[in-house]
């Protein structure tokens, strides 16, 4: 049985059993294949000049291969040259493999052999050869019953140089050739190796590639490059998976660090991927063996969670337009994408429920609410035991936001969503972690050191870190047309290599000033859904970065539960100067008093939690003390009221607006399906009228109520009860008073100032009220404390109340009111 060593250090060759050879039209593969070029020319992606041989049938013909025999009578032969490969001989000699590609839909491959020092001359000089996918056992026959190792006479032409031409058909691609050359000598035929002292080898199909862009893209001859950053991997293998359901790769190609490797790029390119339908890599750093991860990189994944080899599915975005709404006229609802649906009460069909194209068959309610963005919580592949805050991937979205699963068709289902949501003037918002990821992440198993910190904690201030967290948000804004993003656990975006916390830290700043992103809505939010915190700190915003106000929502907590200074909602009122004034405005203060972190805005007024400021308004939990419920009302309709007169961006809660609980849990995983049935109770329909009538007062009012800028001293006045200053270090006062006057050029005359008071005691108060200006009156448009449906009126109620000639306005314990100066004849 003949015999054929590989040209891998780590590959012997054995006796080839006929029972395990494949035949070539059905060529499958499990094992790996090392490649060891030896020195290698870098240009195969060059066009070189044409070449010219005369070609003449050998000894081997048929519709996969070829063997041709150089002729001395000079002929044209044309053909785009793809790689050159060169290696030593043990002898001495030098060796010269030259791939091209041929008009005919074949490779063709030339191997010369020059200054080759052969003692005696008792025959010809014959190369011994076999095509292989990964070792000897995967060698793939001419015809069934070949053993697959082919010996060809090497000719010589009138210039003395020895040569083999032959011929492969594109379709086999990617493959491997592997020989040997013998010279007879005393009777015995002497194998000639390469100076490793093994087979030369090379590859056909596959090539040093490129090493930009990351991850996998298409070359424009069709050809497709694989690119992998690792700095410290010793070893990296590209696996290629023939079924998505497969457990081990079809062919294994490991990576020449002298040929497939550019700095800490790892990189190769392949014309033709046969059958195979996913990819991924094992990384090694030591001698164990590693397993299959998921390239970083990756914009499409299977249901094996590994990289699909194909181009990003089209979408027709035509006519897609984003609203662009400026930061001033937001009013965001947080969702996530999952558990706004999911509930059979949502009466969508089974196989939509919680996806992407669920988000679309509810806008009606978006825009009962009047909301124009909609902030989403994570959308990536992320870890199901910990949530969605707990990242595997950046590129992609989930496969389970999708009805059918498929990555393709979640894909356009999320593009499509963003699509039908811009159409209806509303924008899309992402949440992002970029700080942390999940156990499972592939990027600890690719780089650890370059990636991480500190366990599964990204190193934001590592250059391939930034690269890797701007490309994926690049990747967003550009295919899937995203309008900004909100960065969860930003106070660790500021940390540098050992945790201390720098003044520029490189990637916020980048982001601020990158060109797209720096177009988007940026939002740094210091939650930690690690520690279940927020973090306080002075966030750097270069004027760019907006911020969650994690002050605004335990201030206006703690002044509605009566133990916070009433400087304290002042300042939030007027859009928190304290975090905002230098350099920003309002505009960028996302404001918000309940979240998907800790409880929801019925358990605020439920249940009684320190670190939350909370207050259950007299009886813990559930209850049925009607006082006890009439102060709940009251309390939500407060927090809805000063969230909305606010200067700032109002962001909602899925869930809120129709008295979702968690029954006083603060962790995310408490948390419930929306019940779309409780949309019909008694308080879902007038809390969601009173916020669409907030929204609606918001934008009618923009003049004061939606600004970019802070409101100027001389259009705000404070007062006490009596229209005395109030007592600003007062512990004990829980009356505050405002008037927001307009300025004198405003374009709308039958409209004046505004005046809210805000009681947050236990007993009524009666508020001296301020002149409404000459010829107006004052109509009450908000009184927090009034039943339904009169607590609010778009069209405004009078207020005729006189006490020794002024003008008094009766408020009731824990409640708000809103009234507007009006030129009644008007």
């Amino acid at each position: 049985m003949t015999m054929l060593s590989l040209s891998s250090a780590c590959l012997t060759c054995g006796t080839i059993k006929i029972s395990k050879l494949i035949v070539a039209d059905s060529c499958k593969c499990s094992r790996r294949v090392t490649q060891s070029f030896g020195r290698t020319d870098f240009g195969q992606n060059l066009v070189f000049g044409k070449s010219g041989k005369n070609i003449i049938k050998g000894l081997v013909n048929n519709r996969r291969f070829g063997v041709l025999a150089a002729s001395t009578l000079p002929v044209i032969q044309t053909g785009e040259k793809l790689s050159t490969y060169l290696f030593r001989t043990e002898k001495g000699g030098n060796v010269k493999v030259i791939i091209t590609r041929l008009k005919d839909g074949k490779y063709g491959v030339n191997v010369e052999i020059s200054s080759l020092q052969l003692i005696g001359n008792d025959g010809e000089l014959i190369m011994s050869w076999g095509v292989f996918r990964s070792d000897s056992s995967s060698l793939i026959p001419i015809q069934s019953g070949d053993s697959g190792i082919y010996e060809t006479p090497v000719t010589i032409d009138f210039l003395n140089k020895f040569s083999v031409d032959l011929e492969f058909d594109e379709s086999l691609a990617p493959f491997y050739v592997s020989f040997l050359l013998k010279w007879p000598l005393n009777g015995e035929k002497v194998e000639i190796k390469s100076h490793r002292k093994t087979n030369f080898c090379f590859p056909v199909g596959i090539k040093s590639g490129h090493p930009a862009p990351l991850g996998l893209s298409y070359s424009a001859d069709g050809s497709l490059n694989f690119v992998l950053f690792s700095r410290t991997a010793k070893s990296v293998i590209l696996c290629l998976f023939d079924d998505t359901s497969s457990e081990e790769p079809v062919l294994e190609i490991d990576l020449d660090p002298y040929v497939n490797r550019s700095g800490d790029i790892w990189h190769a390119s392949m014309d033709n991927v046969m059958n195979f339908v996913s990819y991924g890599y094992r990384v090694k750093n030591g001698q164990e063996k590693s397993s299959v991860v998921l390239d970083p990189y990756s914009k499409v994944i299977g249901q094996n969670l590994l990289g699909k080899i194909c181009r990003e599915p089209t979408f027709d975005w035509s006519d897609d337009v984003s609203p662009n709404i400026p930061m001033e006229k937001l009013t965001v609802y947080r969702l996530n994408v999952m558990d706004f649906t999911r509930d059979a009460s949502s009466n969508l069909p089974d196989e939509i429920r919680g996806t992407f194209s669920a988000v679309t068959e509810k806008l009606h309610h978006l825009k009962d609410l009047g909301v124009n963005a909609v902030l989403l919580e994570p959308i990536v592949p992320y870890d199901e035991q910990k949530g969605p805050y707990y990242p595997s991937h950046l590129f992609s979205p989930h496969n389970s936001y999708d009805p059918h699963g498929d990555s393709t068709s979640t894909i356009n289902s999320t593009k499509e969503m963003v699509k039908r949501l811009h159409a209806n003037g509303i924008e899309v918002l992402l949440e992002v972690v970029v700080t942390h990821t999940c156990d499972s992440s592939s990027l600890a198993k690719i780089d650890k050191p370059s990636y991480y910190s500190s366990n599964n904690a990204l190193n934001c201030a590592h250059p391939v870190v930034q690269q890797l967290i701007l490309d994926s948000l690049r990747h967003w804004v550009i295919n899937y047309h995203i309008d900004g993003f909100c960065f969860i656990d930003s106070s660790s975006m500021i940390n540098g290599f050992h945790g201390e916390h720098l003044s520029r830290p490189p990637l916020v700043e980048a982001i601020a000033f990158d060109p797209i992103l720096s177009k988007t809505k940026i939002v740094a939010d210091s939650f930690d859904p690690i520690l279940n915190s927020t973090k306080e700190i002075q966030f750097p915003h270069w004027k760019k970065w907006a911020e969650m106000n994690a002050k605004f929502c335990s201030d206006i907590r703690n002044y509605l539960r009566g133990e916070s200074l009433i400087s304290n909602l002042a300042t939030r009122l007027c859009g928190s100067g304290d975090i905002f004034l230098n350099g920003r405005g309002p505009a960028f203060s996302f404001n918000f008093v309940a979240r998907n972190h800790g409880l929801s805005l019925v358990d605020l007024v439920s249940f009684s939690c320190a670190t939350e400021f909370s207050w259950n308004c007299g009886e813990e939990g559930p209850t049925k003390t009607k006082t006890v419920l009439e102060t709940r009302l009251k309390q939500i309709r407060n927090f809805l009221f000063i969230l909305y007169v606010s200067l700032g961006v109002p962001v909602l809660n899925m869930g809120d607006e129709c008295g979702q609980s968690k029954y006083g849990n603060i962790s995310v995983g408490d948390r419930k399906a929306m019940n779309w049935k409780s949309l019909k109770t008694g308080f879902a329909v007038q809390t969601i009228e009173f916020i669409s009538f907030l929204s609606s007062l918001k934008i009618k009012r923009s003049d004061l109520l939606q600004r970019r800028e802070f409101l100027k001293v001389e259009n705000i006045d404070w007062y006490g009860l009596d229209l005395s200053p109030p007592n600003w270090e007062d512990p004990t006062s829980k009356f505050l008073a405002m008037s927001l006057k307009c300025d004198q050029n405003d374009e709308n005359p039958l409209t004046g100032d505004m005046f809210a008071a805000f009681n947050s005691g236990d007993g009524p108060v009666t508020a001296s009220l301020p002149p409404p200006g000459l010829g107006m009156a004052w109509v009450r448009l908000v009184d927090t404390g009034l039943p339904y449906p009169g607590f609010f009126s778009t069209t405004g109620e009078p207020v005729v109340e006189k006490i020794q000639g002024l003008l008094h306005y009766q408020m009731a314990p824990h409640s708000c009111v809103l009234l507007e100066a009006r030129n009644l004849d008007g």
